[in-house]
């Protein structure tokens, strides 16, 4: 009897791949409006990323479930949930931000762009 390898079976070593799971975040990454974040804030699924922080870093954290590097950062004031007073200001300015889903969250940063910045 032999046995065959399924042909992708390459799948399952990728999943435990740090540097293909951060290009997956990474392609997974992109800029959405505030006002479209809205039901996901309303449900408290909203956290907010610090720019000092690295947000394909902190949602690599929240996809491998490293809860010590996450309450690092949670006691650091490096990432928590978005606050009211955040939340109306980006609402109030309809600010743009790089958002992320690492279900069942959706981690969010703003990082101004250069034109944004005058």
């Amino acid at each position: 009897m032999t046995i065959t390898t399924p042909p992708d079976a390459h799948l399952i070593d990728d999943e435990h791949n740090p540097e293909l799971i951060k290009a997956k975040i990474v392609s997974e990454t992109a800029r959405i409006n505030w006002l479209e974040l809205q039901k996901f804030y309303a449900a408290g699924s909203v956290i907010s990323v610090e720019p000092a922080l690295d947000l394909v870093e902190a949602a690599f954290a929240f996809s491998c479930d490293d809860k010590a590097r996450v309450a690092d950062w949670l006691a650091a004031g490096m990432l928590g949930r978005t606050t009211e007073q955040q939340a109306q200001l980006w609402f109030d300015n309809k600010t743009e931000l790089w958002a992320v889903v690492i279900s069942p969250w959706v981690l969010v940063q703003h990082k101004p762009l250069p034109n944004e910045l005058n």
